[in-house]
Parts: C-alpha cells; structure tokens; sequence
C-alpha cells in the first residue's frame, strides 16, 4: 500500500480509535449518571477490575458483547457499524484476471500493478496501469458484478481524481457477469 501503510497496521489503528472512544463514552455517562465503576459492572455480570480496564480502553482483544454490556450498565446502546473505505484485498480470481490480461499485452508495454493515486494518504490504486502513448492508460479489474451504478461512480472518482484520461473496466467472462452487463447495457454508456 502506498505511504508505508498496511491494512493490519490501519485495522489496528482503528480498534485503538474504537477502544477509546467508547470506553471514554461509557466513563463519561456513568460519571454523569452518579454511578460507581462496582454498581455499573455488577448489573451487567462484569467485575469492577474488568469494567474499569473498558472505560481505559486497556483490554486490547474487548468483545463486542463486553461493550454491549458496559454501555447497557450506563444507559448507552453499542451500535457497532462497517462502511466502505479503501479497496478490498483482491481475490485469486481478479489477480487471474489481470495475469490473462497481461499474457495479451505486447512486451514492449511497460505494465504497473497496484499504482497509487496521486492524492496524498489516498489508500486507492489502480489495478493495473499500461504506460502507453499518448496517455497512460488505468485498469481495473472486477471478477465478479455486483452494482453497476455503485461500480461505475467508483471508476469516475478514481478517474477524476487519479486524473486518468482512459479507464479500462476489465470484466471476468462468466454467466453471471455477462447477465448483470446485459441488465445494464440499455440503461448505461459503455
């Protein structure tokens, strides 16, 4: 990944974020609720020690179900919630996908994989990027269609923003993915 960032290292980095956040949010309401750290713990079958090492943010593998209970004990309500961010780890089938590309490609095209965009702590990267005249032009590889209009602001973005002129959406060749195309083909400009 580009900037020296890992997905690990970034997964990390959020629990920490996710810990303290919400063991500072259960101290602050049970301090404003005038409830002691052993009345808050014993109404949720949570020792004292345990509760308060929550409210620290010290217990580094916490359970979901163990912040569920502390925020329960306090009037909170834990809604834990996932959302895009970042590209997903590609998958065999896509990185097969992009090497049958590259078998067609004449060896006189200079190829790159997993190029960046040019935005700094941008996590995003293009596929594949063949270095060829007038313009470098950008690869992205789907081996599987799922929501062609999610798919394609997707592209746009990456092409505004990594200010690519040409943007090659290469589809795995399967029934499924032939059907989504052919669902969308009346409705969208390829």
């Amino acid at each position: 990944m580009a900037g020296g960032r890992t997905r690990i290292g970034d997964a990390a980095w959020s629990a920490r974020l996710l810990r303290t956040d919400v063991g500072r949010e259960i101290h602050e309401a049970r301090i404003a609720a005038g409830i002691s750290l052993r009345t808050a713990a014993g109404s949720v079958g949570i020792s004292h020690a345990q509760f308060g090492r929550i409210e620290r943010a010290a217990i580094p593998n916490v359970s979901v179900e163990q912040l569920c209970r502390a925020c329960a004990a306090v009037g909170l309500r834990f809604a834990g919630r996932a959302y895009p961010d970042g590209d997903p780890v590609r998958d065999r089938a896509q990185l097969a996908l992009i090497e049958r590309l590259r078998a067609l490609l004449p060896s006189t095209i200079t190829i790159r994989t997993e190029v960046p965009l040019p935005i700094e702590r941008d996590r995003r990267a293009w596929d594949l990027v063949a270095l060829v005249e007038p313009d470098p032009t950008a690869v992205e590889a789907e081996s599987r269609l799922w929501d062609i209009q999610a798919l394609l602001r997707r592209l746009e973005l990456k092409q505004r923003d990594g200010g690519m002129r040409c943007v090659i959406l290469l589809v795995n060749d399967t029934p499924a993915n032939r059907r989504v195309l052919a669902l969308h083909r009346s409705r969208t400009c390829w």
